[in-house]
Parts: structure tokens; C-alpha cells; sequence
């Protein structure tokens, strides 16, 4: 039976999750200090995307997402496993991306994946110290880069 202490920490780090989705979907990159700790490294390689320290990261995201009229990550399934102050979790996430079209509405793309984190418990509360990918599946992708 999990005791409230661990009850507690599953529920602020799935918080956590929430809020790492809604700052990438925001687009409110700074967003992203809260969320991290401040020396987090961050791969983001699993579909040709950046890795490195969240500085890094947050630059390459805002520059690389502008190119996207919007994106929405569901995650779920959240497997996380509660070790003291520190913890892992492999999360679930549908990422659904609109690609600009030359004419009309935006394609629509779907990444599979799940994020494999290492967590941290610091004095603001839970905080990602690392984040890497693992990619699953893609539909409707192609050429998006050179869209």
C-alpha cells in the first residue's frame, strides 16, 4: 500500500508533467525554469530534434517551434517510481503537430513516444533533472521539415 508521502510525490510530479505540456504548448519557454532544475539536461533526439542543458533547449525550442501554427501533448501513463528524493518515470505522450500547407489549412502529424525522466526533489518541490526521448511511432510527418 503506498503511504500518503508517496501518494503525494506521484501526484506533484504528474503536476509536473501537466506543466511541462502547457509550457510547450504555450509556447511560454521560461515556463520551463520551474519545471527543470537549473543544470537539467534535456535530449530531444528521438525525431531529429536538440539535447543539452535547459538554456540550450529552451532557445532551440523557440526557434524551431515557430515554424508550427500549434501542437498539443497528451501525456498519460505514468509510470513513476518514488525513490526518496529522487525519482524515474517513463511517461506516455501523443504529441499532435500542425504543419503549415503552401494553401488552406494546416496537416496534421502525430509523434508517439514516451519521455524517460530522472526527477529530483528540491527545496521549490519536484523538479525534472533529466529528460531524454523514446520514439514510437509517427503518422502524417514526411517531409514536415521542408514544409
Amino acid at each position: 500500500m503506498l503511504d500518503i508521502q508517496e501518494i503525494s510525490d506521484r501526484l506533484e510530479i504528474q503536476d509536473l508533467l501537466v506543466a511541462y505540456s502547457t509550457a510547450i504548448d504555450s509556447r511560454d519557454f521560461g515556463a520551463l525554469n520551474e519545471i527543470f532544475v537549473d543544470d537539467a539536461y534535456i535530449d530531444l533526439t528521438a525525431f531529429g530534434g536538440n539535447a543539452g542543458k535547459l538554456t540550450e533547449i529552451q532557445e532551440w525550442l523557440a526557434q524551431s517551434l515557430a515554424q508550427f501554427p500549434a501542437f498539443q501533448h497528451l501525456v498519460a501513463n505514468p509510470d513513476i517510481r518514488v525513490d526518496g528524493d529522487r525519482a524515474t518515470g517513463r511517461v506516455m505522450c501523443l504529441n499532435t503537430i500542425a504543419i503549415p500547407a503552401a494553401a488552406g489549412d494546416p496537416r496534421i502529424a502525430f509523434l508517439g513516444m514516451w519521455y524517460i525522466d530522472e526527477y529530483v526533489r528540491t527545496p521549490q518541490g519536484w523538479r525534472i533533472a533529466r529528460r531524454g526521448q523514446e520514439a514510437s511511432w509517427t503518422q502524417g510527418l514526411g517531409d514536415a521539415a521542408d514544409a
